[in-house]
């Protein structure tokens, strides 16, 4: 079957999706009870984080690898990523007998580094560099062409999307009715070009939507500007959708298979998190479930209807679940961050916790700013309340008692450096 120009030729995701079918899971596409009766449609999750690797990424990443001629894969490959495709490399590289080099971020999660050198053993080599993975990327792309090897990339090249895409034939050969909506994160843009070609050559009718974190809307601004629109900076908490560029192949294949892209705050990220695993029992990444969080957001077109979302990983390390939780609570209007300065009387103190907290406030974090002079100085106070509704009493209740203060959830910058 031939496609639209800019888009994966089918019969290449056919020809994948045999290459793949005895190294990657046939993941489950299961009807989830509670969220189809909070949309009031019938949602569906395809559990990439049942994947060997926890991730989708080894399908593009053993796809490409596959493709090589033996004198490539006999000088080795080197990839760069932020956690999931470096495990999708090593797996591929223990399971072909290569050698390969993985640059990865110097603030990828543990958990992530340890599971890649738990799937490439002795056959990989791990670099730690930069920030970002657009850091790791440089220093990798520099590493392979002083060496002449091979370089797997992680979204922008054809084999890499045509192994994603593997996982859009999946979806439609596990269900029988028609898909109204497909929801996917979006970093470099790999997952939504592959899934997205195929969904469109086989289902036109279906609605491909992708999801971007608010710290890294890469592919909405592109789309925007008509052009790949690289970031100043990102907010790398969805570390596996931060990317500061889509790719230039991707870029031009989402424009023929995106219908829309939504853009998810941090902190709704955090909650959806924590809600899969309470209601669900599925421990996600921040980028597995981006497609579960737009759904508050499409809650109108889907009503009624059949849709898909793909939870991309789950390769979540527990030391950050802290700060997941913070973030949730923080976006759901229940945590508040404050500089309290205390009027200089006696027992001020006192007047605070008595006549300023509310019954069920509580204080979770009381910080001197000024350690030598405890008397005069600032304080920084953090305060969980039981219901959001208290917040505005909360405040009324500070005027009133004359203590000046600076809402830190409302200065950016302030929390950053604070909190």
């Amino acid at each position: 079957m031939s496609t639209k120009l800019n888009t994966i030729e089918v019969k290449d995701i056919i020809i994948a999706h045999q290459m793949l079918k005895d190294v990657v899971v046939k993941t489950p596409l299961q009807k989830d009870s509670i969220l189809s009766e909070r949309y009031q449609c019938n949602v569906y999750l395809k559990r990439e984080d049942l994947q060997v690797v926890r991730s989708f990424k080894i399908r593009g990443a053993y796809n490409f690898m596959q493709s090589l001629t033996d004198e490539e894969l006999k000088n080795g490959v080197v990839c760069a990523s932020a956690g999931n495709h470096a495990q999708g490399v090593a797996y591929s590289c223990k399971a072909l007998g290569v050698k390969g080099r993985v640059f990865m971020p110097a603030t990828t999660p543990r958990q992530k580094v340890d599971r890649v050198a738990f799937f490439g053993g002795p056959f990989i080599e791990i670099v730690l560099t930069g920030d970002t993975f657009d850091d790791s990327y440089k220093d990798a792309i520099a590493f392979c062409d002083a060496n002449d090897m091979a370089f797997i990339h992680p979204f922008d090249d054809y084999r890499t999307i045509t192994g994603q895409g593997t996982i859009g034939l999946e979806v439609l050969e596990e269900i029988d009715e028609p898909i109204s909506h497909v929801f996917m994160g979006v970093g470099g843009g790999g997952l939504v070009s592959g899934v997205g070609s195929y969904i469109k050559n086989i289902s036109p009718a279906t609605q491909v939507i992708g999801v971007e974190p608010e710290g890294a809307p890469g592919m909405k601004l592109s789309l925007e500007h008509n052009q790949v629109y690289p970031l100043e900076k990102i907010d790398k908490f969805v570390d596996g959708a931060s990317v500061k560029q889509v790719g230039n192949l991707t870029f031009e294949i989402g424009k023929e298979v995106i219908d829309d892209i939504v853009i998810v705050p941090e902190g709704k990220i955090s909650t959806t998190l924590v809600d899969l695993y309470n209601e669900n029992a599925i421990v996600a990444e921040p980028a597995g479930a981006l497609p579960v969080s737009a759904l508050d957001f499409y809650k109108d077109q889907i009503k009624g209807k059949n849709i898909v979302c793909i939870i991309s990983g789950g390769n979540n390390d527990i030391d950050r679940m802290q700060e997941i939780k913070e973030r949730s609570l923080i976006y759901e209007g229940f945590k508040h961050y404050f500089i309290v300065n205390f009027p200089q009387r006696a027992g001020a103190l006192r007047e605070f916790m008595e006549d300023v907290l509310g019954e069920t406030d509580d204080i979770t974090r009381f910080e001197y700013t000024k350690k030598n002079n405890r008397d005069k100085g600032p304080v920084l106070v953090g305060i969980e309340l039981k219901d959001k509704t208290d917040y505005e009493p909360l405040i009324d209740r500070m005027n009133k008692k004359g203590f000046a203060y600076i809402e830190i959830n409302k200065d950016q910058d302030l929390f950053n450096l604070l909190i």
